[in-house]
């Protein structure tokens, strides 16, 4: 079944764009091992934020990413970055208008 991560990630101020870089890297990694969709978001009114939204298969395949070496590798860099003000929700998708 469908899984969504939804996330905002606090940044130091000025560490923004840096995080985004990082985030934004091509990655088919993700996409082999089941990412649908990973957007990257900024909004001017927030400054010290990064929104994610991720779109997987199942669970098992966001958790399963979580041990790739080059995720890993990308959580290491990012984490001098935050602020440690972080916000989300992960839900089930049971359904669409846009598909079957």
């Amino acid at each position: 079944m469908t899984f969504v991560n939804v996330g905002t990630l606090g940044v130091l101020p000025g560490k923004r764009d840096e995080l985004v870089a990082i985030l934004t890297r091509r990655s088919q990694v993700l996409a082999d091992i089941g990412c649908q969709l990973y957007e990257v978001g900024i909004n001017e009114a927030e400054p010290d934020a990064v929104f994610v939204v991720e779109l997987w298969e199942s669970e098992d395949a966001h958790t399963a990413s979580l041990q790739l070496d080059s995720v890993r590798a990308a959580i290491s860099e990012a984490m001098p970055l935050l602020s440690g003000k972080m916000g989300g929700l992960r839900f089930r998708v049971v359904g669409s208008p846009l598909r079957d």
